[in-house]
């Protein structure tokens, strides 16, 4: 279990990425999900021990992790946004060499890990090929392979599939789901279906606050009878923005097709329809929005 209590953090520039952050995390695949710039990269940064806190806490199976970092890191496998590799140095070299930094010195066990992490990973026909021939889709998972190095109980992942087209997709979302059997990992992501279909758990983050917690069904249960969907003209959207609360809109066919928040039908020609995690993601975040403006 990793317990996070009352994380603040304030940077240099003025800008609070973390305010009065509290999170209970189990074993499993935990999604965090919120917009670019929601404070999700800080959170997983300072549970990494790659930054200070302000204040509050952060223990994980009983360790305080801010008091014993080195702990921590012997138990972590972390795969951040962006991450760099030799691109001249083949797979199975490189993940080698990231081994014997995490302390596996011994070769046959070394070899034995280096080996499983990159058939678990579906890198073994490509061990030898340079990195720097590797596709996106290979790289992610060549970036959990050493991640995995070590069999840390902790993993954490930073927006893992963005940029993979919907295969190679898939095949890391797989992978991580395989791994959140036995350890906990913290998926951050943007892509409401990377939550929706992998996650048991989750929390929603904007501007640095959590806005939700807790199983993705229920939130979408909340929703339930209460998102109506209708087709309208480019022209009259503005007009239904601001009679109504509309959650999103999307063109289809030309044609703005808008999702509406309401108790009862919003008006004649709106149609009931099941709600979805993307419903709940941005009728948050309007919240979020029209509180932060109600302040100003």
């Amino acid at each position: 279990m990793l317990t996070i209590k009352a994380l603040n953090k304030t940077y240099a520039n003025g800008v609070q990425a973390l305010k009065d952050v509290h999170l209970q995390i189990p074993t499993g695949l935990y999604g965090l999900l919120g917009p670019n710039g929601a404070g999700k990269s800080s959170l997983m940064r300072t549970i990494a021990t790659l930054q200070e806190p302000d204040s509050g806490s952060i223990h994980f199976d009983g360790m305080d992790v801010l008091q014993d970092k080195e702990g921590l890191r012997r138990q972590l496998g972390y795969l951040p946004q962006d991450f760099g590799v030799y691109p001249k140095v083949s797979a199975e070299d490189l993940l080698n060499h990231f081994a014997v930094l995490k302390g596996l010195t011994q070769r046959a066990e070394r070899k034995e890990m280096v080996d499983g992490l990159l058939q678990q990973t579906n890198l073994w026909e490509a061990r030898k090929r340079k990195l720097g021939t590797f596709s996106g889709g290979m790289r992610q998972r060549f970036g959990i392979a050493q991640a995995l190095l070590g069999a840390p109980r902790l993993v954490i992942v930073d927006e893992p599939t963005a940029g993979l087209d919907p295969d190679e997709r898939n095949r890391f979302l797989n992978l991580l789901a395989e791994i959140g059997e036995q350890v906990v990992v913290m998926l951050s992501t943007h892509i409401v279906e990377d939550v929706t279909d992998l996650c048991p758990r989750m929390a929603m983050i904007v501007k640095g606050e959590v806005l939700l917690q807790g199983e993705p069904q229920a939130a979408i249960e909340l929703l339930r009878d209460k998102v109506w969907r209708k087709r309208i003209s480019k022209a009259a959207l503005p007009e239904y923005q601001q009679r109504f609360n509309v959650l999103s809109s999307r063109l289809v066919a030309g044609q703005p097709q808008i999702n509406v928040h309401c108790e009862s039908q919003p008006d004649e020609g709106f149609v009931q329809v099941e709600p979805d995690l993307e419903d709940v993601y941005f009728l948050k975040i309007r919240a979020s929005q029209s509180s932060a403006a109600a302040s100003l």
